[in-house]
Formats: structure tokens, sequence, C-alpha cells
């Protein structure tokens, strides 16, 4: 991007977040908002944590007033997908409104899963992932509804489809406005490398009447490919060149009018009950176009999980939507960036400096503690002055005692750090509270940043080839003392990784919790042996979202709000 895209980029994005902060805690117009914000959930539980957190968004004035706000949970049972998620909640919507869906605006935001790739997003939501900007600090939920604020005033009746761990930024010339007003299908479109085209889906162009080169483009698409090769790129024209860069189109966030979400929910009606995952993405976009072909609909090269039913689904969905415009709206001057795993979330967090200028991300966001490293990222937490951070780590919802010391490229998310506790680089530490016997207790997990936590083996007996901290699991089990037969994994025991390991203590005490975990975590490093006291409850992070406290979890957050607003009110004196 040129110097002068990035000065007009950071400007749009600035304006865009002033407009949507001054409707926060405001009842919005009508017609300047959108009137309807849905989440999905993956299941009843996720719905109540969500819900209880949007209502305590809206009680803080952090959110829109005036407009409704829906979590929509999948039905029980098999997985269906974020696709299947968009057509139970277009039927969810259906049932409580009617007709009078015809009329409103929505946007639909993907937030169902456990986050495996994000673990500190597990418990409260992804959509809920902190960000350090705003006052009252920004979550993911108002970064999207920011980024969007534009759309709701220029489209017609219909559903903006986006996810949660994502985030597009753009800018397009003044007096111009993204519009949704076409029937079918509306995606935004994103100039990406042909490498990144790979694991994304990339737009096919119908050729331009007149070639122009702007920062914002309508155009009309022939075939949408899903995570093509670049072989395959080539060969349906998808690369397309300027100033001999090659490039492509790469999707995000698409538009459906009422009448094709119509057509999305008669479909629903012939496929439910749904048996296998639905992909919102690869599943619909490629029934569309004039050069879409039924072909795809047998390639399961993409599909984490081969489930029956799933190539006779996708023949009805082609059938049914064949013939579907799929128009693209080019932002030649736009980024995507996503923030789904640690690594993303430590590299844009602390180390990216085009998102930190883009968005003006603060290295203090809502503390008790400004620090002077700028490539650090600490919210919604209290420090004693005699903390230090290292640079690339980032604590969140956290008290940090005197004299803690963090490493560096770090996460420290809800955690209580008692005094001179030193927490090792490249470390992920996360408190959380459980109810478990009618008691409620703590349970602080810990992996390396870069530890894969959804690689698994069929059996407990094979955990040699599981790695924490760069150390094979039998390993770190044999350095706390514990017998490798009795070590025990939550769930399916046919499917043992470190997600559903049940090797973190229970604790009564917070604090005690992550001094308990940080010993162990030592022990690896040193290997010196530690022995866990006598009669120790293990559990996992698998079972610990299944018996997560979350009253305990939310009220440890208040009680930082409020002393955070002591404090700085305090200081201020």
């Amino acid at each position: 991007m040129t110097e002068r895209g990035n000065v007009y980029l950071q400007k749009s994005t600035k304006d865009k977040i002033e407009k949507f902060n001054k409707m926060r805690g405001q009842a919005v117009k009508s017609k300047e908002f959108w009137d309807l914000v849905v989440i999905t959930a993956v299941d009843e539980d996720q719905r109540c944590a969500y819900e209880i957190q949007i209502t305590d968004k809206l009680e803080r004035k952090e959110l829109p007033l005036g407009i409704s706000y829906h979590v929509f949970a999948d039905p029980p049972g098999c997985k269906i997908g974020n696709g299947g998620s968009t057509l139970h909640s277009l039927q969810c919507l259906h049932d409580k409104y009617g007709k009078s869906l015809s009329g409103f605006k929505v946007i639909l935001i993907h937030a169902g899963g456990f986050s495996q790739r994000l673990p500190n997003a597990s418990a409260l939501g992804k959509i809920f992932t902190a960000f350090p900007l705003g006052n009252p600090l920004y979550q993911m939920l108002e970064l999207k509804l920011a980024m969007y604020v534009d759309f709701p005033s220029h489209m017609k009746p219909g559903m903006l489809v986006t996810c949660a761990d994502d985030i597009e930024l753009y800018s397009i010339p003044d007096q111009e406005y993204v519009v949704f007003d076409k029937p079918g299908f509306t995606a935004l479109a994103h100039p990406s490398s042909l490498s990144i085209g790979t694991t994304h889906g990339v737009f096919v162009l119908e050729p331009a009447d007149v070639p122009t080169i702007s920062d914002m483009q309508y155009r009309t698409c022939s075939q949408f490919l899903h995570k093509p090769t670049i072989e395959r790129m080539r060969k349906s024209n998808a690369v397309c060149k300027r100033e001999e860069e090659e490039f492509v189109y790469t999707d995000s966030t698409y538009y459906i009018d009422h009448s094709t979400a119509m057509t999305l929910l008669n479909i629903f009606s012939e496929i439910s009950p749904l048996t296998c995952e639905v992909d919102a993405y690869g599943d619909f976009l490629q029934a569309l176009g004039r050069r879409a072909s039924v072909d795809y609909t047998e390639n399961t090269a993409n599909v984490t999980k081969k489930e029956k039913g799933l190539v006779e689904i996708r023949r009805k969905i082609f059938h049914c939507l064949k013939g579907t415009a799929l128009n693209v709206i080019l932002l030649n001057n736009s980024k995507f960036y996503h923030v789904g795993t640690t690594e993303e979330y430590l590299f844009h967090l602390t180390a990216d400096p085009c998102l930190r200028a883009e968005l003006g991300l603060l290295a203090s966001a809502f503390s008790s503690f400004c620090l002077e490293k700028t490539r650090v990222c600490v919210m919604h937490s209290i420090l004693h002055p005699s903390v230090s951070v290292s640079e690339g780590s980032v604590v969140e919802y956290c008290r940090l005692d005197a004299n803690v010391n963090v490493g560096s490229r770090s996460i420290i998310s809800g955690c209580w750090i008692g005094t001179h506790l030193i927490v090792p680089s490249d470390t992920f530490m996360h408190s959380l509270s459980v109810g478990l016997d009618g008691n409620t207790g703590f349970v602080t997990v810990a992996f390396g940043v870069e530890d894969d936590l959804k690689k698994n083996v069929s059996s407990p007996a094979d955990m040699k080839a599981l790695s924490l901290f760069k150390r094979s699991l039998d390993n770190c089990v044999s350095l706390w003392g514990l017998c490798l037969e009795k070590v025990r994994f939550s769930g399916d025991a046919s499917v043992c990784s470190l997600w559903n390991a049940c090797i973190f203590p229970v604790c009564s005490d917070l604090k005690d919790s992550f001094e308990m975990s940080l010993r162990m975590m030592n022990a690896l490093d040193t290997g010196n042996r530690f022995t866990l006291p006598e009669n120790t409850k293990l559990t996992s992070l698998q079972e610990t979202l299944r018996y997560k406290n979350l009253k305990e979890m939310l009220k440890y957050r208040e009680g930082l709000y409020e002393d955070i607003l002591r404090v700085n009110l305090s200081n201020s004196l």
C-alpha cells in the first residue's frame, strides 16, 4: 500500500471510530444504525454467557441503545458450521419477526466455537476479546460495529454476514459510500497476495466494461474459488496485475438481500435438521456466478471432518442458489487482519506498527499504570508501579502485585499474580473460575504460546507425542510426580490433546491458583521435580469451560473496573 493509501486508511478508520463513539450509550435513530445485531453461539451455555455480557455492556452504555441484540445458539447435536448457524439464525429471526423482517437491516456475527487457538477467548467468547482503545474499553463487538458503522444507512433491508475474529479496514473517496442495494449476494473484496489467496476465498471477476483504477469499484463475479491452489487461480483467470505486481481479490464479509435470505430459509427447510457442517463461504458462494459448477460439491479437501450427507446437502444448496448474482465491491485501499490465534494476537497488539497506527491502539488502555514501552499491551488491569512487562507481551483483566516480572511474548489473562513472581517468556497463562461439587474454585491453565492445543492422539498411552512447553507431555507428567497411567483426559477418551488433558490444579484462591500452575511450569523449565499437594484435584481447559463460574469471572472483572476508576480518579487529583 502506498504512503498516500496508508494516510487515507488511518483517517478513514479514525472517522469511523469517532462516529461510533458518539453512538455508544445513545439511542440511535432509525436508518442510521442496524435494526438487529445478531451473534451466534455454539450452545445454550455460550448463549447465556454472551447475553449476560451484552446486558452488562448496555447497562454501562458501551453499545448503541434503542435496537435489539440477539444471541442464537446452534441447536444441540452435531456441529453445523457457520453456514448452518446462518441458516438457523435466519429461521430464529423469521420465527420472531415474521414479515417485519423484510424491512430490517441485520448484522450477523459468527462467534460460536471454543477458540482453541486463542484460549483466553474461550470462556467469555472471541466476540468479547478486548482491544486497547476506546473509553470504555473496546472489545471485538464494538470494533466490528465501528468498522461497519457507515453500512446501514446505505443498504437495502437484508443481512450482513461477518466473523468475530477478523478486522477489515478500508478507505474510499470522500462523498462515496459502500452501497448494498443489489439482489443476490454482494461481497467485499480485498487485494491480497497469491499465497494469502490459498487460505481464503478468491473472486474471479467478469471483465470490466471500462477498465479503471480507483479505491472502490463495483464488479460482478463469474466464479468463487474456495482456498484454491495458485495454479487454479491462474487457470481460472483470478490473478490480476498492477504495476507488474500480481494479486487476487479475497473474501471477508458479504451482504444478502432479504429476498435471497428467504431463499436460504427455503433451503434450510429442505435440509434440516443438519447432520454435518455447512460453510457460509465455501458452500454458499461457490454456488454463485455464471461459471459456478456443481463439481465443488464433491471436493472435500478443505473439510476438517468428512461427514455423511455433506455432498448431498451441497448439491441442494447449489441447485437452489444457481443463477443467483454474486456482486463484489473491490476495496482497493483496504486491509484484512485475522486475530484468531495466539501468534496473531501477540503480533497485532504489540508488534504490528500498521494496525497500531490505523486503529490508534495504546500500550496501556483502561489500566492503573501507564507503561513507557510501546511494544506491550496492558488492558483493564491494575499493575503495581514496580511491575515489569517485557516487550511483545499482553496483560488483560489482571492484578499484578509488587515486583512482578512478565517475560516477552507472553499472554496473561484474568490472573492475580502475587509479589516477586516471574512469568517466563513465550508463556500463556489464563485463570478461570469453576463451580465444582457446589464450591467455587480457580484454575490457571498454562501453555507455551506456540503449543498446539488441537493436536491429538488416540490414547493416553501415546501422550508422549503431545508437546507442552517443548517437552513431551509424558515427561511433564513425570516431573510433576504424577502416575502416567492415572492421567485423565476429559470428554472423548479417543481424542487426547492438551485441550482435554487434566493437568491443571483446582485451587480455592485465585492467587494460589496462578502460583501453583507457575511452579509446575517452572519445573518444566529447570527439570527439577515438583510435587503437587496431596489430594489436589486436576482438570483440563475443556472441563474447566464446561464447569466455568461465569458470574464469578464477571464479578472479578467488575471489581477491577471499579478499582481502576478509583485509582485513576485519585491519580488525577
